[in-house]
């Protein structure tokens, strides 16, 4: 079973609970191997690592095992258009999004300042000028309110400490219309051999994401592992 050094880091201080959003949105309960003992309507939210898990997201075999150039080729941006890259780790999507929208702007968000390093250092190296980097926090991707026309997350929502706070600083930060693109390896399939807690079922996804607002747009199954589902903020 691949065993993965999720890297993505919305949630790295996830053991924080906080208390700056509503407690009743979770429950404490039993800590299983690979979770954090918090509950969000239903479901444990996962550990995660930190910059110490780029070389997994740099893996040379990424390609043949995920596909992600087949998933930028499912996003829509136009030119002049702002997309989010939450939880961008090592910008490994956010450099392929930049260089396929040249006149778009790739906006990379995480909360540990070790990655945005390494993406602002391998920005100059590639010659980019169309990717920015962004410091977020577990609760806020704090950017301005209907600045950005999308966001995608890849394997990162399920590790988010407070998805409920981080989610509404999306919705806000989204213009009306605005697109999520959630990647989430499918727990539906057990040939997806990635630890469970690091998978999400379409339906608590969809459950989730209507929780704060969002309108299912449609799910595309044309990742070899991972689902890719579209979401919307009204009009």
């Amino acid at each position: 079973m691949v065993t993965p050094l999720f890297s993505f880091s919305i949630a790295l201080t996830s053991l924080v609970y906080g208390q700056s959003e509503n407690d009743s949105f979770y429950k404490i309960g039993q800590r299983t191997r690979d979770g954090i003992g918090k509950y969000y309507l239903g479901r444990e939210i996962a550990q995660v690592m930190g910059h110490q898990g780029i070389p997994w997201l740099e893996r040379d075999n990424r390609e043949d095992e995920e596909a992600p150039s087949k998933a930028i080729s499912l996003i829509d941006l136009k030119a002049d258009q702002v997309i989010a890259d939450i939880g961008a780790g090592s910008g490994y999507y956010s450099f392929r999004i930049a260089q396929r929208f040249p006149e778009s702007q790739v906006i990379a968000v995480d909360i540990q300042p070790e990655m945005l390093d390494f993406i602002k250092r391998r920005s100059r190296d590639i010659g980019l000028s169309n990717v920015e980097i962004q410091l977020g926090t577990v609760e806020s991707i704090k950017l301005p309110p209907e600045t950005i026309d999308a966001v995608l997350f890849v394997d990162a929502y399920h590790e988010f400490s407070h998805p409920y706070a981080m989610m509404r600083s999306i919705y806000e930060a989204l213009k009306p219309g605005g697109l999520v693109y959630l990647l989430e390896y499918r727990a539906e399939d057990p040939k997806v051999p990635i630890k469970p807690l690091h998978k999400m079922t379409q339906a608590q996804a969809k459950k989730e994401m209507d929780f704060v607002g969002f309108n299912w747009v449609e799910t595309k199954n044309e990742l070899p592992w991972q689902h890719f589902m579209i979401f919307a903020k009204p009009r």
